[in-house]
């Protein structure tokens, strides 16, 4: 540290401290600077002081930082600089949401009237000056996803600043962080994809959205396909129904390897508590279209939900238990549920059947401690729920009973042995919507004619044989209509600059043509559409 403050001379360092992981570091930093270089002056933002400390009144804090920010950093950075390193310091300088001491006590300064930056304005993370290649990597083995995320470099972007759904009663869904939902074009994501690729030759990424939108992801993912791009993506979603097996698919061809997501507490009951927007039968049908198509899902998994009785934990716990021997699941997490301040259960905890332990705390207060009217100590349910998880995710342990988890009496699970199982029973659906978008991941086919005659009549055919990356398979038409589907294919490409709808398929398919809905379940056309030919 001594020699990049003497190379760079600073006027201001700031911190950003996303996690209380980072809290003590951060702190013996800025410790050492006020010690060795007290001209210096230090700020500190990021998510932990976004949620933990917006009632900071601890002048402590002010020993070793000079300023906190909250909430989207780059006016109130802005503003710092313009006050600490301006060769004409103001003397009466305006800040954006910051705390900051005077005359011994802390003081809120939200003193300007200039707005927040879009977050189209924002540009392309600048990595330039740290030094990648001395980063360790940390290989996990036990939780995939946090192998996933510890070993190797993931170049870091958000699709859209907070969340489009902006329901869930246990999230900070108050706050701006997740409350102002702006998204950024997909053309514009992938150009900074580009321009990150360039600056640190890294093609994986991490959008860390609260929860990505399945429309943009869409979007993201034609653009990386139009543009030929080779690279690797994972992110967060909620498990909702829009995440049909072909949508999973095109994240696939675009390099999608990994999906996360909230199926929290495994009851419908207290899903629709959380105001989730989900049900434990769509989880199951998205994680299957995921796994389907080769991406690893992830779900985050809550135990002590108010109101959550004994039964529904065990109850969770066979519902996780079949989604991994199932194997739509291949890596979790369980978490005991916290209560924070921001969010609906902490503002109205009343509504939630709990009782808050409010102290009176200067520092970081966020985490409530509460009392729930069932009186269950859920605690004693975190090691057999993390140990039964392990062996899941090892893929052992499913024909134990569930008491064998756990050291006290539990209750046998209410859940039938094949509930998940009968979830994924759907029916096909034979209804395509009309503005469906068509599109075609193969490549064009070899095409050789053939003559078929049958009791007299001579029928003029094309066999098309397809290549793809495993297997060779073959399409045989009419030749009338074989030419139609070459011609139409040639228009599918996500490349093309408008992508046809079902309705405009239909339309011209039927200028020469009769029945359209008939073909388009025909076996031929089922062939392409296992093969490549998505409707999203």
């Amino acid at each position: 540290m001594n020699n990049r403050i003497s190379t760079n001379a600073p006027k201001l360092v700031c911190f950003s401290v996303p996690f209380p992981g980072n809290l003590y570091s951060a702190f013996r930093c800025a410790q050492f600077i006020k010690a060795n270089y007290p001209e210096i002056k230090i700020a500190m933002g990021g998510g932990f002081p976004n949620t933990e400390l917006r009632s900071l009144t601890d002048a402590r804090v002010f020993e070793f930082f000079d300023y906190i920010t909250l909430d989207d950093g780059e006016l109130p950075i802005e503003l710092l600089v313009e006050a600490v390193c301006s060769p004409i310091p103001s003397e009466d300088p305006t800040f954006k949401r910051t705390f900051l001491l005077e005359e011994g006590k802390v003081v809120y300064k939200n003193t300007t009237t200039k707005p927040d930056y879009k977050q189209i304005d924002l540009g392309t993370p600048d990595y330039s000056d740290l030094l990648l290649s001395e980063y360790i990597s940390v290989i996990e083995i036990a939780n995939p996803m946090h192998s996933l995320w510890s070993d190797g470099r993931w170049n870091k972007l958000t699709m859209a600043h907070g969340c489009y759904w902006g329901k869930c009663t246990f999230c900070d869904i108050s706050l701006d962080y997740i409350k102002i939902y702006e998204p950024i074009a997909a053309k514009i994501l992938v150009d900074r994809m580009e321009q990150l690729i360039a600056q640190t030759g890294e093609t994986g990424f991490h959008f860390v959205d609260e929860a990505a939108p399945p429309a943009l992801m869409k979007s993201l993912a034609l653009e990386i396909i139009k543009r030929e791009l080779t690279v690797t993506w994972w992110t967060n979603i909620r498990f909702e129904k829009n995440f049909t097996k072909d949508l999973c698919l095109l994240f696939k061809a675009s390099g999608c390897i990994a999906i996360s997501g909230g199926l929290e507490v495994a009851s419908d009951r207290l899903l629709k508590l959380i105001d989730k927007g989900v049900t434990v039968p769509q989880v199951a049908q998205v994680t299957r279209n995921l796994t389907e198509a080769n991406i690893m899902v992830h779900s985050y998994l809550m135990y002590g939900y108010p109101t959550q009785t004994v039964q529904e934990t065990i109850d969770s716990l066979e519902m996780v238990r079949q989604l991994f021997e199932i194997g739509i699941i291949q890596s979790g997490f369980w978490h005991q549920f916290a209560l924070t301040a921001h969010s609906p259960v902490g503002l109205n905890p009343s509504e939630y059947g709990i009782t808050p332990n409010y102290q009176n705390i200067s520092f970081a207060n966020n985490d409530v401690d509460f009392k729930d009217k069932t009186g269950i100590d859920h605690t004693k349910f975190s090691f057999g729920l993390k140990k039964s998880l392990f062996n899941f995710m090892h893929g052992i342990g499913f024909e134990l009973p569930l008491q064998e988890w756990f050291d006290f009496h539990t209750p046998k699970t209410q859940i039938s042995y094949n509930y998940i199982e009968k979830c994924l029973e759907t029916e096909t659906n034979f209804s395509v919507k009309p503005s469906a978008k068509i599109i075609w991941l193969g490549g064009m086919p070899l095409v050789t004619e053939q003559e078929k005659t049958k009791r007299g009549v001579t029928r003029h055919q094309l066999v098309m044989t397809f290549h793809n990356t495993t297997e060779t398979f073959q399409v045989t038409l009419e030749k009338e209509i074989g030419d139609w589907v070459l011609e139409v294919l040639e228009q599918l490409y996500p490349s093309q600059e408008k992508l046809l709808s079902f309705s405009q398929l239909q339309k011209d398919f039927e200028t020469d043509f009769e029945d359209f809905e008939l073909f388009w379940f025909s076996k031929p056309i089922q062939q392409l559409k296992e093969n490549g030919l998505l409707i999203l």
